[in-house]
């Protein structure tokens, strides 16, 4: 029988696709974020709306049972329903992970269910849940008595999430707009005790193949249809893959990935491709309006060791494979400077502004110099920074 499952973070994919889907599984949803007006929004609303998006048109859903707790004000409460939960999940960006563990560790450790908590950190980044329960089990957040009771206490299990979330319209309020197609993959190897039943998860026991297929597919080629569109000033991302040139770079980046998925984790060439048709198909709907600038944004992240251009790439230089269409991706990023309301775009101007070349693609893509992709990117980075001169 479904009970409690505690939401970090209220923005659009927490409200449109996580707990979408906790509401449909019977979970009472209860939402933690530390945004004042979006904490009494949701809390003063008794239901919102879901439009889903896809080929065949659109329909909606009404989202109902959930409440709002804010961690600024009520950390006591939020602690107490975490140690009364059932699973605990979270869509906040990788770099807030370090601020929700407090609370879950403290929620952790006044558990008394005999069922543990299942923790699944729903973030566009590789192992995700490992990353949180590192801050978790952290000195300065568990004890080290309740650290040996951990596995009585919480299970975990890393997931990747695929849906595209375009930009909403002004007037929105709590109804999110979102693609019909969406996947969410846990692995199974973490809940010992059994894993929660939540309806639209995949189950798998190895998730590496999920994850990299659709890091390296879905996000490389939203990614590079952004630059490539910001740096053409183009307004959209499906104008973006109207674009002859653009659609090109796109295809030839995801040939390269593809090279890299279908040789490292045996999924047919012909499986693939099938798949990347259908994310040409998702990034250029036009019903999904979105701009480059939001997705382009965080380019420090994106530019990560692991990420969607350095990490197939490095693999595949690894191997000795061409990686031409990747290295141009990361050079359109490189050029994502200063964009207003982007902090990493200003930082990313500043390192490439009063670095070395050197000193930059070392900081900004964590590349050892005696990679074989570290000069491939050391001259994408001397290009960008001499057209700064």
């Amino acid at each position: 029988m479904p009970g409690t499952a505690v939401h970090f973070g209220g923005g659009n994919i927490g409200r449109g696709f996580i707990a979408e889907l906790l509401h449909e599984s019977g979970f009472d949803v209860v939402f933690v974020d530390v945004v004042d007006d979006l904490i009494n929004k949701i809390s003063s609303t008794k239901s919102y709306k879901i439009t889903e998006v896809g080929p065949e048109g659109e329909s909606s859903k009404t989202i109902t049972n959930y409440r709002a707790l804010n961690s600024k004000h009520s950390m006591p409460e939020v602690v107490d329903t975490i140690a009364n939960a059932d699973v605990v999940t979270c869509a906040v960006g990788p770099n807030v992970l370090k601020f929700i563990a407090k609370p879950i560790a403290d929620g952790i450790a006044a558990r008394t269910k005999s069922k543990p908590l299942a923790v699944i950190a729903c973030e566009n980044m590789i192992n995700a849940t490992d990353a949180l329960r590192e801050h978790i089990i952290d000195p300065k957040n568990m004890k080290e008595e309740v650290l040996k009771e951990l596995p009585k206490k919480a299970e975990f299990g890393n997931s990747a999430i695929d849906r595209i979330v375009p930009t909403q319209p002004a007037d929105a309020g709590l109804d999110v707009v979102i693609e019909s197609f969406y996947e969410w993959c846990v692995e199974t190897t973490g809940f010992k005790s059994g894993h929660p039943e939540i309806k639209g998860i995949h189950w798998v026991d190895d998730l590496e193949p999920y994850i990299e297929r659709k890091l390296y597919t879905v996000n490389t080629s939203h990614a590079t249809a952004a630059y490539f569109g910001y740096n053409k000033g183009i307004a959209t991302i499906h104008e973006a893959m109207a674009d002859p040139e653009i659609k090109k770079e796109v295809h030839e980046a995801l040939e390269e990935t593809a090279h890299l998925i279908s040789g490292k984790h045996g999924i047919t060439k012909e499986e693939q491709q099938k798949y990347v048709d259908t994310i040409i198909s998702r990034i250029s709907n036009p019903h999904l309006e979105d701009v480059p600038v939001r997705v382009g944004r965080a380019p420090l992240r994106k530019l990560g060791r692991n990420e969607r251009f350095i990490g197939p790439a490095a693999q595949l230089a690894e191997q000795g494979y061409d990686v031409t269409a990747l290295v141009r991706g990361v050079e359109m990023a490189l050029r994502f400077q200063n964009v207003e309301g982007d902090e990493e775009s200003k930082e990313l101007a500043k390192i490439m502004s009063s670095t070395s070349p050197e000193e930059a693609t070392t900081k900004l893509t964590g590349l050892e110099k005696n990679h074989p992709l570290y000069p491939k990117i050391l001259d994408a980075v001397k290009l960008v920074q001499g057209e700064k001169k």
